[in-house]
C-alpha cells in the first residue's frame, strides 16, 4: 500500500463523520430527526447526493465534498418539506381540473354522436 493510500480515510471513518455531521444539523436546527445519511462513494454520478426515503445519500468520494454535500441535501430536505403543502395543493387542482376537462369533453362527444346520428 502506497503512502497516499495509507493516508486516505477508511469509507468506515467518513460514514461516521457524515454521521455526526447530521447529527450537529439536526441538534441545531431541531428539524429532520428521522433523517439517516449513507456515504455512498461513486465517481460515476451526476448528483452529488440525494435524499431518498428519509436517508440523505452521499456520492462523493472526497470527504469534505462529502460533508458540504450532506449540509447542501440536509438543507434541500427542509425546503422541500416547508413547500410540499403548495406542491400538494397544485397536484390536487390539477386532478380536479383535469376531471373537469373530460366530463366536459365526453358531454360534447356525446351531443355530437347524437347530431350526427
Amino acid at each position: 500500500m502506497g503512502e497516499a493510500e495509507s493516508r486516505k480515510p477508511s469509507k468506515g471513518s467518513i460514514q461516521a463523520k457524515l454521521e455526526e455531521e447530521l447529527s450537529k444539523l439536526k441538534e441545531r436546527v431541531g428539524l429532520g430527526p428521522e433523517l439517516k445519511v449513507i456515504w455512498a462513494p461513486n465517481p460515476e454520478s451526476s448528483l452529488s447526493g440525494e435524499v431518498r426515503n428519509g436517508t440523505l445519500l452521499i456520492y462523493e468520494p472526497d470527504e469534505d465534498k462529502a460533508i458540504q454535500t450532506l449540509r447542501h441535501e440536509y438543507i434541500d430536505f427542509l425546503v422541500s418539506q416547508a413547500i410540499e403543502p403548495y406542491k400538494s395543493i397544485a397536484n390536487k387542482l390539477i386532478q380536479l381540473l383535469n376531471e373537469i376537462a373530460y366530463k366536459r369533453k365526453e358531454e360534447i362527444v356525446e351531443i355530437l354522436a347524437k347530431l350526427l346520428s
